[in-house]
């Protein structure tokens, strides 16, 4: 006679038990986000700046700012300092004209980065070179690893095969992959899904993402965004993205 195999035992052999724990993730909506527009100039605040103050939104991580920019024809910020941040600037449509007291003067076209690391202290300007059409931009602060750094200038330009990767590593602490040269331990992702299509990223322990929709709709492990939404999470686990239309954002992997 066969001994009796007990019905837990039998259960666990027939039905093994995966376990995988639910990343908590926080929405930050587009119209939730602050508002500023000085006629040249349009702007949508992610985090607290200028006159948008909201304890609740200060910044996450190292990422300190996030405006969404329409600036008007031939208009522009005119010569001003900064000191101890990393600031870039991603263009969306039209043309950005960069100058510094580096040295550096670029004129900026879409799917363009260009990042400036303020260190010790730097001026610049930004305009929009063109006298008949508007530009936008996403203009993006990250606090550096450490203050009083000697001011620096890189910038990422996209090449052809990165014209249908869903996910191409644009900053980098060490521009590996060719990627802009940031002072933080911040890994920054452009992300282009076409409709129907999903990506996936792996956010470590002791690390947090910071995913920000430009254009498109996309499902973030069942969350849906829109256009100017964001998505934010600390826990250890995978982010599944999904497009329902075709979609443009940015993705921070930030220490």
């Amino acid at each position: 006679m066969q001994p009796e195999t007990s019905f837990p035992a039998l259960a666990e052999e027939l039905i093994p038990f995966h376990y995988q724990a639910v990343m908590k993730l926080t929405l930050r909506k587009s119209n939730e986000r602050g508002h500023a527009n000085h006629g040249w100039l349009d702007s949508y605040h992610t985090f607290s700046f200028a006159d948008y103050y909201d304890p609740a939104h200060m910044g996450f991580r190292s990422l300190r700012v996030i405006n969404q920019d329409v600036i008007t024809a031939g208009a522009g910020f005119p010569t001003h300092p900064h000191r101890d941040m990393e600031i870039f600037s991603y263009i969306l449509w039209g043309a950005l004209a960069h100058k510094d007291s580096m040295g550096n003067g670029r004129t900026l076209e879409p799917g363009q980065i260009q990042l400036m690391s303020a260190g010790k202290g730097v001026t610049h300007s930004e305009f929009n070179p063109s006298k008949t059409e508007g530009a936008s931009l996403l203009q993006i602060w990250i606090q550096p690893k450490a203050r009083g750094l000697v001011p620096s200038y890189t910038e990422w330009h996209p090449k052809p095969e990165h014209e249908t990767a869903e996910k191409v590593l644009v900053i980098s602490p060490d521009g590996r992959e060719d990627s802009a040269t940031i002072h933080q331990d911040a890994d920054i992702y452009r992300v282009r899904i076409a409709a129907g299509k999903s990506t996936t990223h792996e956010v470590a322990a002791g690390r947090g993402a910071w995913f920000q929709l430009i254009k498109g709709s996309v499902t973030l492990n069942g969350t849906t965004l829109q256009p100017g939404d964001a998505v934010s999470t600390e826990d250890t686990g995978l982010l599944t993205l999904t497009a329902s239309e075709n979609a443009e954002a940015l993705l921070f992997d930030l220490a």
